[in-house]
């Protein structure tokens, strides 16, 4: 089965800039439910945008793909900050 990376390099998804509400401050998770992603334009506007005291932090992620369970996640790629 191929990595995420490598379907991103295949063309198979798309990365995005994004930012990413995680209300836990650790922000471990690596799979990421698509009504917490708010793509962006650019890197930039994912930065100035972000609110860490509202829990939304820039991000690279890829998606969105469905899971084995049905639901419509994004794959974190990089935390921006």
């Amino acid at each position: 089965m191929p990595t995420i990376l490598q379907l991103i390099q295949n063309d198979q998804l798309q990365a995005s800039y994004a930012l990413v509400y995680m209300p836990n401050k650790k922000r471990n998770r690596k799979r990421i439910a698509t009504n917490c992603v708010f793509k962006k334009d650019s890197e930039q506007a994912a930065k100035q945008e972000a609110q860490p005291d509202k829990n939304l932090y820039p991000a690279i992620v890829c998606g969105p793909s469905r899971s084995s369970e049905g639901v419509i996640l994004y794959y974190l790629i990089q935390w921006l900050d």
